[in-house]
């Protein structure tokens, strides 16, 4: 399969209404570029059959808390998902078939799993798009606890996530509603991009980032940050006429950024 497929099916799949997009399958579209041969339906299924699983082993009385513990205990005891804490930065942690065959991930990838499992045996979820690491809740109103998929699904409340930021951040950061907001479908496979472009980048695979950024901005079309992305990509790359329509574009729509005598000196290197 060329990779222009799967950038179709993926479009396809964001066009709808945001609560309508199956993040499953987006997300498999995601690591369908990479791994063309994937089978989308396998994943499917494996999710499927996961869920049909921990629908099994629900207790009859469904408390919230007692569905967190049964999901944790299958996964995590039974099946044995663990948060990649050695190979952080792996591209495969960011790809949803990759996740699965090999049983870890990064914060959001494994809270993808969870979501789709919770989600199949009518325990909606939600995911929580924390600065420096991704939870996900119960979507039940006035309930404040969250679930750490990258650690084992260990329920965690708004002062456990206070903690955090100080801990992830060095010094005391105010614990701001926005960072326990719920996270839109859209924004959700946002952020694995924006995980899977650094990771590309750090490794100067710049061919990739820039496949990358056009996904991102499939996605938030008005994204400006990611149109200067996109132009300096390309710009590194030697696709000088698209890299000019970008920068140009960028410095029209954010005149006074920090870096526009950057882009300028850029431009003008490509006018010579």
């Amino acid at each position: 399969m060329n990779s222009y497929l799967p950038r179709q099916y993926f479009y396809q799949e964001i066009q709808q209404s945001d609560e309508h997009i199956d993040l499953a399958k987006a997300a498999l579209y995601i690591a369908q570029e990479e791994y063309p041969q994937l089978d989308i339906e396998e994943y499917i299924n494996a999710l499927d059959t996961m869920a049909d699983e921990v629908q099994a082993r629900l207790p009859t009385s469904r408390y919230p808390l007692r569905v967190i513990q049964t999901i944790n205990q299958y996964l995590y005891d039974d099946l044995g998902f663990a948060g990649n804490q050695s190979n952080y930065y792996d591209p495969r942690n960011s790809f949803l078939n990759d996740v699965i065959d090999r049983r870890t991930g990064i914060p959001i990838t494994l809270a993808l799993v969870y979501l789709e499992i919770a989600r199949r045996i009518d325990f909606p979820m939600q995911g929580i798009g924390m600065p420096g690491h991704f939870l996900i809740r119960p979507a039940i109103p006035d309930m404040e606890i969250f679930v750490d998929a990258f650690n084992r699904g260990e329920v965690i409340f708004p002062q456990d996530c206070q903690d955090r930021l100080n801990q992830m951040f060095q010094q005391n950061v105010p614990l701001r509603p926005e960072f326990l907001a719920t996270v839109s479908n859209r924004q959700f496979l946002a952020r694995i991009l924006t995980n899977l472009k650094y990771i590309y980048l750090r490794q100067q695979l710049l061919e990739k980032s820039l496949t990358v950024v056009e996904r991102i901005l499939l996605l938030f079309p008005d994204a400006t940050s990611e149109v200067r992305d996109r132009g300096l990509l390309n710009y590194q790359l030697g696709n000088y006429n698209q890299a000019s329509d970008d920068l140009h574009t960028y410095l029209a729509t954010t005149p006074d950024s920090e870096d526009t005598a950057l882009i300028r000196r850029l431009l003008g290197d490509l006018g010579r």
